[in-house]
């Protein structure tokens, strides 16, 4: 049995409700619970932040449930920096066996962004699949989610087991290996790298600028007008400082990259 229904930051309340009614009438039947997690949570809203929502299923949902979910989220979400009043859905959906009892990699339903926007409008949707960045997820509902139907994640979902936990931080980064990786998101990608250090070292995750300036602490000289510039842009929902491209943003990524795989070898 869930409790009182949380109370939800004014700015996203109508959003978010609109949003689970969406998920309610798809997933009718088979719905477990709905979180929510991330920034409207851990540390306020930005200008581009989006909203973070885990739905948990009871059986795995059909393809034709699981395309029409993705369809509809179309309608109750918005292209960050759009000016529409909306902000940016992320949607992941887990059947509950599927990550009860715990496994690496688990298995995630479907997932729902802006990024997708195009190919769902196209009709190309991508199948269920193993998905590592769970490990991460799972920990962040667990660390800081709020139920919005069902019970507290901590009743939901097991523990991720520390080792899991930075394998999934370090296959996140091995994502990352060339300038063509993150050309044209460079922002984002040093401020989620910055963030996988922080939760290497610390076993938590932590807003984007709050891990930025615990790194800031810690890198060299050489790399801090990089970090420092992509922790203000953020913070400012403003265009990126020059230093944000070229060589900077990869000579950051290797040393933030060499200090997460010593961190997974200790």
């Amino acid at each position: 049995m869930s409790g009182a229904a949380p109370s939800l930051p004014a700015g996203i309340a109508q959003q978010v409700r609109l949003a689970q009614a969406v998920i309610a009438r798809h997933l009718a039947g088979t719905l477990l619970g709905v979180h929510l997690f991330g920034s409207a949570l851990d540390g306020g809203l930005r200008p581009h932040s989006d909203i973070d929502l885990l739905v948990t299923t009871r059986n795995v949902p059909g393809d034709a449930a699981r395309q029409a979910l993705l369809r509809d989220l179309l309608e109750v979400s918005a292209p960050p920096g759009s000016g529409a009043p909306w902000r940016p859905l992320e949607v992941t959906v887990v059947a509950h066996g599927e990550v009860v009892p715990w496994r690496y990699p688990a298995t995630r339903e479907l997932q729902f962004g802006e990024w997708l926007r195009q190919d769902i409008e196209a009709g190309v949707f991508a199948d269920r699949m193993p998905d590592h960045d769970l490990a991460i997820l799972l920990t962040q509902v667990r660390q800081h989610g709020v139920a919005l139907l069902g019970p507290p994640a901590t009743a939901c979902f097991e523990p991720v087991p520390r080792q899991d936990f930075i394998a999934a931080l370090a296959d996140t980064v091995a994502q990352w290996r060339t300038e063509s990786d993150w050309a044209g998101d460079e922002r984002n990608v040093v401020l989620a790298m910055a963030r996988i250090w922080y939760s290497a070292a610390t076993g938590r995750i932590a807003p984007k600028d709050v891990a930025a300036a615990w790194a800031l602490e810690r890198v060299p000289d050489s790399h801090r007008p990089l970090l420092a510039a992509a922790r203000a842009a953020y913070l400012a929902g403003g265009p990126d400082d020059p230093v944000l491209r070229g060589g900077a943003v990869a000579a950051f990524m290797q040393y933030a990259r060499t200090a997460v795989r010593t961190l997974r070898a200790e």
